[in-house]
């Protein structure tokens, strides 16, 4: 069985990945409960599960279902610390769909 892929989008790619499994790198903005905010070239509202510990400020990749409401259901929440370049993940997410055929189908 094949894995499923988990291409790596921000802000303005939600709507083209609603109910897909994806990855986002991005700044944790707000936690409010079992919900947060990150900043991944725009705001995205998460809906975090038990396992999720998320520092304000801090860089962090989600593994998430994006929802039809364009919030993403977190399965995995990896925290990457305040030493992030986010010019470097933004020219990763942009090869990601330029190159497209490399790292996801485009069903």
């Amino acid at each position: 069985m094949a894995a499923e892929a988990t291409p790596r989008i921000n802000a303005r790619y939600l709507e083209q990945f609603t109910n897909s499994t994806v990855r986002i790198l991005g700044r944790v903005t707000s936690l409010r409960g079992e919900s947060a905010t990150i900043d991944a070239s725009g705001s995205i509202q998460l809906h975090l599960n038990r396992d999720a510990h998320l520092t304000p400020n801090n860089a962090v990749e989600i593994i998430g279902k994006v929802q039809p409401d364009l919030s993403v259901k977190v399965f995995q929440a990896m925290d990457f610390g305040s030493n992030m370049d986010f010019n470097a993940v933004e020219a990763v997410v942009d090869a990601t769909h330029r190159y497209k055929e490399i790292f996801y189908s485009a069903d």
